[in-house]
């Protein structure tokens, strides 16, 4: 053992303070509690964003294909049929779709707002796990012939159920002798998808491909092809096998390119908040030296009996750190279950808390989420705990080595 029972029986009878060391007392229980919140808000704040950053990427990446593979000189993609092929017998290729994606015109009993039109063919549709399982009115198979698919956030903003029409204006009008023409077209609704993430339940529509390509006028091209592969993580791999294929007649662009500023300020924002709040525990374990100054002070007699009757300047240092150490590691401990039982249940907190106050913290418009996600990477506990402990164990040595020093002729002298 490093500490033998008598050094552990004095720690723990100098952190039990009497009435006229109250105040050193309350110095401690603050440096307790202040190590807890800050361990506590870490572990919390960085499950937040890894949670933001995993649905975030999931739902994007569910939408949208890995890679996007475009014509090199702009334009439609012709012959996509043969290029899709020969994507699909490339190593770490899951599924290519060809898509013709523009910008449409809603309009719905006069209401009018924009939206973005996707075509994909009604078994690619169906074969993407985000948007088959993302139907909540109507089904997936009613998706195709003429029939289209509708987000939910934006069903509710039009008052749009399943059966019902809408009618699409195409950017581009029809040229007559008395000017250009909008060219319009009415689709009845076969589904309605919420995928979760509002930017996309809120403006996108598919179409049939065909029905797109007409309505686009993109002949039979399409706008791009979609590529997905077994592991979007590593995506460079993916992308140089993919950029071989199309050598020449296609131009790729990966999920990271596309997405960069947006994923790229989260780990900014990321990295930041976990500077900020580390300062959080900083300053309890500077509250853990005040404390334990004081408390050196306090028992200077004390420890100049001590030294009278043999205590060595080593147990009276270990006597002191483990007072002080003894902070720490409860105030870890406290903050670490409390962290981890919050973003465990954060969304069930969030709902309760709402329902008390009647306001709503966690808005999909601003925050693009439905739900509040939190996402533990137990690295990053371990290594939030770790910092605690060190940094509290880092307080403790300054005051323990005074203590140590203590000359105790001078400390009965001035006593």
């Amino acid at each position: 053992m490093i500490f033998n029972a008598f050094e552990r029986m004095v720690a723990m009878r100098y952190l039990r303070a009497r009435r006229q060391e109250g105040f050193i007392s309350v110095i401690a229980g603050f440096s307790l509690l202040g190590i807890a919140l800050g361990v506590a808000t870490l572990i919390i704040v960085m499950s937040v964003m890894n949670g933001f950053r995993a649905e975030l990427l999931g739902r994007v990446l569910g939408l949208n294909g890995h890679l996007n593979v475009y014509n090199v000189r702009g334009g439609p993609l012709p012959d996509f049929d043969i290029l899709t092929n020969r994507l699909r017998e490339t190593p770490g290729v899951t599924n290519v779709t060809p898509t013709v994606e523009g910008q449409a015109l809603v309009s719905v009993r006069g209401i009018a707002s924009g939206a973005v039109v996707r075509g994909v063919r009604p078994e690619d549709f169906r074969a993407r796990p985000t948007l088959a399982r993302g139907v909540v009115r109507g089904s997936a198979e009613e998706f195709g012939e003429d029939r289209v698919a509708v987000g939910a956030r934006m069903a509710q903003r039009l008052g749009l159920s399943v059966g019902d029409s809408i009618t699409l204006i195409a950017p581009q009008g029809n040229v007559t002798a008395f000017g250009t023409v909008p060219r319009m077209r009415s689709y009845p609704i076969g589904a309605i998808f919420d995928i979760g993430m509002y930017e996309y339940d809120n403006s996108f529509i598919f179409l049939p491909l065909e029905e797109a390509q007409a309505f686009f006028r993109t002949g039979d091209a399409v706008t791009s092809l979609e590529v997905f592969v077994q592991d979007p993580v590593q995506i460079r791999a993916a992308r140089d096998a993919v950029q071989s294929v199309v050598a020449g007649s296609g131009r790729v662009v990966d999920w990271q390119q596309s997405n960069s500023s947006f994923f790229t300020a989260l780990q900014v924002e990321r990295n930041v908040m976990f500077l900020i709040l580390s300062l959080i525990i900083m300053v309890a374990a500077f509250n853990i030296i005040s404390s334990l100054i004081m408390l050196v002070k306090d028992k200077g007699r004390d420890i100049a009996i001590l030294r009278t009757m043999g205590a060595t300047r080593g147990m009276i240092m270990r006597i002191f750190f483990l007072s002080g150490a003894s902070i720490g590691v409860t105030g870890t401990l406290l903050g670490l279950g409390l962290g981890v039982s919050f973003a465990l249940n954060i969304e069930t907190i969030r709902q309760a808390i709402q329902g008390l106050t009647g306001t709503n913290l966690f808005s999909a418009e601003i925050y693009f989420l439905s739900q509040l996600p939190a996402k533990i990477d137990w690295s990053e506990v371990t290594q939030v705990t770790v910092m605690a402990l060190g940094l509290s164990f880092a307080a403790t040595i300054y005051p323990s080595w005074r203590a140590a020093r203590l000359d105790p002729v001078e400390a009965l002298r001035y006593e």
